[in-house]
């Protein structure tokens, strides 16, 4: 048991989210989009009896206005990008705030930026917290990149009390 808990907690540590370069070049069904999301958050994220996302969802938050249309039933990689953002974000924020921040981050970088300070904020976070570290605060960041440190490390913590404590 004791084993099986170190190595659930090393998977964690481990824990790793496509950066912009490593998501898929070409324009995906919905259904390949759910493929790839759940494959990379499936032992993360959920449990095994329910769904992270499904087509549904991802058609819900299309008419949300959450994430822009498909074009012609596919989606991009700033859909995808946008859809990782939102199944991680959704176990600790409400589907509007998880836009108004969408919103924020994409108004003062580009989606590649945004999304790829999300992935690096959010591995470290993960890292942090799973190793019992504290965050440092950092007052040479701006406020956008303050939130966002802070948005990813509620996520970190929710994640660590169900791994360690709940045992989900």
């Amino acid at each position: 048991m004791v084993n099986k808990l170190k190595k659930k907690k090393i998977n964690i540590i481990n824990f790793h989210i496509p950066r912009w370069e490593e998501l898929p070049d070409i324009d995906l069904y919905s259904d390949q989009t759910v493929t790839i999301l759940e494959n990379y958050l499936s032992n993360y994220i959920g449990n095994k009896d329910e769904k992270i996302i499904t087509k549904s969802m991802i058609n819900n938050y299309v008419k949300q206005g959450v994430i822009g249309a498909p074009i012609k039933k596919k989606y991009s990689k700033s859909h995808i990008a946008q859809l990782f953002v939102i199944c991680i974000l959704k176990q600790v924020y409400s589907i509007s705030d998880i836009s108004e921040l969408i919103k924020l981050a994409i108004s003062t970088s580009s989606i590649e930026v945004s999304y790829n300070k999300f992935c690096n904020y959010l591995e470290d976070a993960i890292e942090l917290v799973f190793a019992g570290k504290e965050y440092i605060n950092d007052n040479s960041i701006g406020k956008e990149e303050y939130l966002l440190k802070y948005v990813v490390l509620s996520f970190a913590n929710k994640l660590y009390v169900e791994k360690e404590f709940l045992h989900k």
